[in-house]
């Protein structure tokens, strides 16, 4: 069978021109991974939206009902960075629902990855960063809540630190976060995950490579968890607006490869979601997102998954 991919033809609702936020790059994505011949639009996995008593697992059930009915205030939609709209509350929980069906394909074949996914600044009770429900801390209390598993761990190597994802999972031991990030950067206010590794301004590919195989090397024999969240944010790379890190389209490989191998070599099942990338060319935006799902089919076929 081939690599489980999660998609939704809904993920790209239509958006104002020139919003910073690159909301089509969803479609552009699964448009290159069938024009590469990665995948065919039929084999993608559809999910259905996630139900609200699943994302009350991380969130607050008042502050559920008020974005999905489009109450939030003023200042709270300036903290999150978007425009409330139908389409985009309906993008949003089915976005969810696509992590939570790539963690359930990752449980049951060893490997599976989303085409969206990774809104690490969600908070408990309030949206940030362009994240109002935090599909990582939700995989997380559901699968320990589910008994499937007894310890996740999250890495995240979005170039901004998974503020809302450490908040929100910080009186949970069995989810270790781990984060990644460029030390100076958004949020400007750190929260504390269980592992924080802030990284200088300027960093390129073999010194970040070098501390994403020391951190698991470390990590990984440590905790052992049964399941691994990778968020494969593109925003390291050299020519993101919002990262300032130099990592190049290689070391993105070389990057998804290795975390993706750590994890699988040691069998021990992983997700990936996206994460976060910014950049005025979407189509070129969209391949560099692409990276993921190319180096997830390529360990595929050679550790003979599925």
């Amino acid at each position: 069978m081939p690599l489980p991919l999660v998609y939704h033809d809904e993920y790209s609702p239509p958006f104002p021109d020139g919003h910073r936020f690159p909301m089509e790059k969803f479609r552009l994505l699964r448009d290159h991974l069938v024009a590469s011949g990665l995948t065919v639009d039929a084999e993608l996995r559809r999910p259905e939206p996630c139900p609200a008593d699943i994302l009350a697992l991380a969130h607050d059930p008042a502050y559920i009902e008020r974005y999905c009915s489009g109450e939030l205030s003023r200042e709270e939609l300036r903290r999150l960075g978007l425009p409330w709209t139908p389409a985009l509350a309906r993008r949003t929980v089915l976005a969810v629902g696509g992590s939570l069906l790539a963690a359930e394909l990752a449980l049951e074949h060893g490997l599976a990855c989303h085409l969206a996914g990774g809104t690490h600044h969600a908070h408990y009770d309030h949206p940030s960063g362009f994240c109002i429900f935090n599909d990582l801390a939700v995989i997380a209390r559901y699968l320990l809540a589910s008994g499937r598993i007894g310890r996740v761990l999250i890495f995240d190597c979005d170039v901004h630190q998974g503020d809302g994802t450490a908040r929100i999972l910080e009186d949970t031991p069995e989810a270790i976060t781990v984060s990644l990030h460029c030390e100076q950067n958004f949020p400007a206010r750190k929260a504390k995950s269980d592992w924080d590794i802030g990284l200088p301004l300027g960093m390129g590919d073999a010194d970040y490579l070098k501390v994403v195989d020391d951190a698991l090397n470390y990590l990984l024999p440590l905790y052992q968890p049964d399941i691994v969240l990778y968020d494969a944010g593109v925003d390291v790379h050299r020519d993101d607006a919002l990262g300032y890190l130099e990592l190049t389209d290689a070391g993105l490989a070389a990057r998804d490869g290795a975390v993706l191998r750590h994890c699988l070599e040691r069998e021990i099942p992983v997700v990936g979601v996206i994460g976060g990338g910014y950049d005025p060319d979407h189509a070129a935006l969209a391949r560099r997102h692409g990276i993921l799902h190319h180096s997830a089919a390529r360990l595929w076929r050679e550790l003979g998954l599925g």
